[in-house]
């Protein structure tokens, strides 16, 4: 079993710059991919960015150039480096991460982004 636990969810203004933290936590924590997905209010989850542990990334359209997704394996963490943070960023971030020869995988219970002047 997996636990992961979001953090660094705060009030920005636009413009600002948030860094989302995951930790993971429990059994076999050898993971294929880490991932960020945010839901906004009234609006379904969306996939924000995915971190492969070869090293490489996706990210939706909205968010390239603004965010950064990063890992440290050492501490079985991901985090979500958001700069240049507009309004319509605003959601509940959530952490999902699967593990190696897995088919689904763990979500975090979720961190809130306001973006607002």
């Amino acid at each position: 079993q997996v636990q992961l636990v979001e953090s660094g969810g705060g009030l920005v203004q636009p413009g600002g710059s948030l860094r989302l933290s995951c930790a993971a936590s429990g059994s076999g924590l050898s993971f294929y991919y880490m991932a960020w997905y945010r839901q906004a209010p009234g609006k379904q989850r969306e996939f924000v960015a995915r971190m492969y542990s070869g090293g490489s990334t996706n990210y939706v359209e909205s968010v390239k150039g603004r965010f950064t997704i990063s890992r440290d394996n050492a501490k079985n963490a991901a985090y979500l480096q958001m700069n240049g943070l507009k309004p319509e960023d605003t959601a509940v971030y959530y952490c999902y991460a699967v593990q190696n020869g897995a088919y689904s995988g763990y979500w975090g219970q979720g961190t809130q982004v306001i973006v607002s002047s």
